[in-house]
This record gives structure tokens, sequence and C-alpha cells, in this order.
């Protein structure tokens, strides 16, 4: 492959897709429309913050994995991930993992080969 920096890129977007898709529990409830609405952008601001970094530091990879980096201690903290393993590895690992990604690709693309 020869830019590599597109295994984080294309990893990060997979999983921001995948903790969008908890945002559409708020349909299930018996609320009003704009309630549900309501509850929906709020399940989606995660989400929403992580698009705005992937968008911002797009060309920048050290700033993009440092920021997923922090988001995914953010989330543990946040959504007490900690208390299960499962959850601590789709909500909290996952995001550092692309990271330190973002970290490892990014003296890759700056150097020829």
């Amino acid at each position: 492959m020869k830019n590599k920096l597109w295994i984080p890129r294309i990893l990060s977007i997979i999983f921001i897709l995948f903790l969008s898709l908890f945002a559409f529990d708020v349909f299930g409830t018996e609320a009003s429309f704009f309630q549900q609405v309501g509850s929906f952008i709020i399940h989606l601001l995660p989400s929403i913050i992580l698009v705005f970094i992937l968008i911002i530091f797009w060309k920048k990879p050290t700033y993009c994995g440092l920021s997923f980096i922090i988001l995914a201690i953010l989330f543990t903290i946040f959504f007490k991930s900690y208390t299960n393993l499962i959850s601590f590895i789709l909500i909290s690992f996952l995001p550092a993992f692309i990271g330190l990604l973002f970290l490892v690709f990014r003296n890759k693309v700056n150097t020829k080969v």
C-alpha cells in the first residue's frame, strides 16, 4: 500500500459510523417527535466531534492521532467504559488504537521509500 495513512482514516470513519448506530435507540421510546429528535442529536454529539476532528486534521496525522487518544481517555471517563471489558474495547480502546495508528503512520508519509 502506497499511503498507509489511509488505514487509520478508514478505520476512524468506520468507528464513527459504528458509534452513530447507538443514537438510533432513542426512536424506540414513547417520547414526542421533537424530544426524540433532540435526544438523537445529543446522542450523535460524540460522532459529530469525531467527524470535525477528522475533517480539521485530515492532513495533520499527528494532531489527529493525539486528538483521538485524548478523546479515548475522555470517553473512558465520561461513559464509564472501564466498568465492562467489552464496552472498554469498543468505546475507549478503538479510538486510542486509531490514534496510535495515526501517530505510527505519520512518519511513513513524510519519508520517501
